[in-house]
C-alpha cells in the first residue's frame, strides 16, 4: 500500500483514497467495493494471489484416466511411472467460453509423472485441478494458431517420457515442484488433499 504525503492510504487497485476498507487474511486491504468487484472475477488478492474461495475454470466436460506402469522415467529410477490420458468430446461454447455457440473439436493428451511420492501427491492435485476444470480450457492453440480449440491452462505436463524439458520430457529434475507452483496459482494446495 502507498501512503500519500497527508498520511492517507491509496487502494492499489482504484489508486484512489480507501473508502470502507477491507483487509485480507494475507493483510493486504483494498476500497471494499473494489475488491469485491476483483473477486466476482477472480478470487485471489490482486497483490500475492493468495486465493480466497475455490477458484472454478472453464474446461469443457471431458475424462481423466491413470494408469500405472513399471517402467522409470529418466531422474526417477526405481519408482515406476504414472500415465494420465486425457479426453474431451467436441461440443459447442458455452457462456464461460470465448465465443458461445461456436463448436470446438475433441482431442486426446497423453501425460506422464513419476511414481514417487512426490509424483503420487503431484497426481491428487492434478485430479483436483480437473474436477475444478482448469487443467484445460477453450481459445487460440500456441502450437497451431487455430481458434476455438482445446489448449493448456497454464498448468504444465510432461507430454513424452524422454527429451528432458525441450521436448516436454523427463529428465527435468524441477518439474514436480514447477508444477506445483502454477497449482498453487490456480488455488490448488495440499490442503485440497486432507
Amino acid at each position: 500500500m502507498e501512503t500519500t504525503p497527508s498520511g492517507h492510504d491509496d487502494c492499489t487497485i482504484c489508486l484512489d483514497t480507501l473508502r470502507d476498507k477491507k483487509t485480507l487474511k494475507c493483510q493486504h486491504y483494498f476500497c471494499r467495493e473494489c475488491i469485491d468487484s476483483v473477486f466476482r472475477y477472480k478470487p485471489a488478492c490482486p497483490i500475492c494471489n493468495t486465493f480466497y474461495g475455490v477458484y472454478r475454470g472453464t474446461q469443457p466436460r471431458g475424462t481423466m484416466t491413470v494408469a500405472r506402469g513399471a517402467s522409470s522415467l529418466p531422474g526417477f529410477a526405481n519408482c515406476g511411472s504414472i500415465t494420465i490420458q486425457y479426453a474431451f468430446p467436441g461440443g459447442v461454447q458455452g457462456p464461460e467460453h470465448p465465443n458461445p455457440g461456436v463448436m470446438y473439436g475433441g482431442t486426446s493428451r497423453t501425460a506422464y509423472l513419476p511414481a514417487c511420492e512426490e509424483g503420487q501427491k503431484v497426481l491428487r492435485l492434478l485430479q483436483v485441478a480437473f474436477d475444478r476444470r482448469l487443467l484445460f480450457t477453450i481459445g487460440r492453440s500456441v502450437t497451431t494458431g487455430l481458434n476455438n480449440v482445446i489448449t493448456w491452462n497454464d498448468i504444465h505436463h510432461k507430454t513424452n517420457v524422454t527429451g528432458g524439458p525441450q521436448q516436454f520430457g523427463y529428465p527435468d529434475p524441477e518439474y514436480l515442484s514447477r508444477v506445483q507452483r502454477e497449482l498453487r496459482l490456480k488455488g490448488v494446495t495440499e490442503d485440497d488433499l486432507n
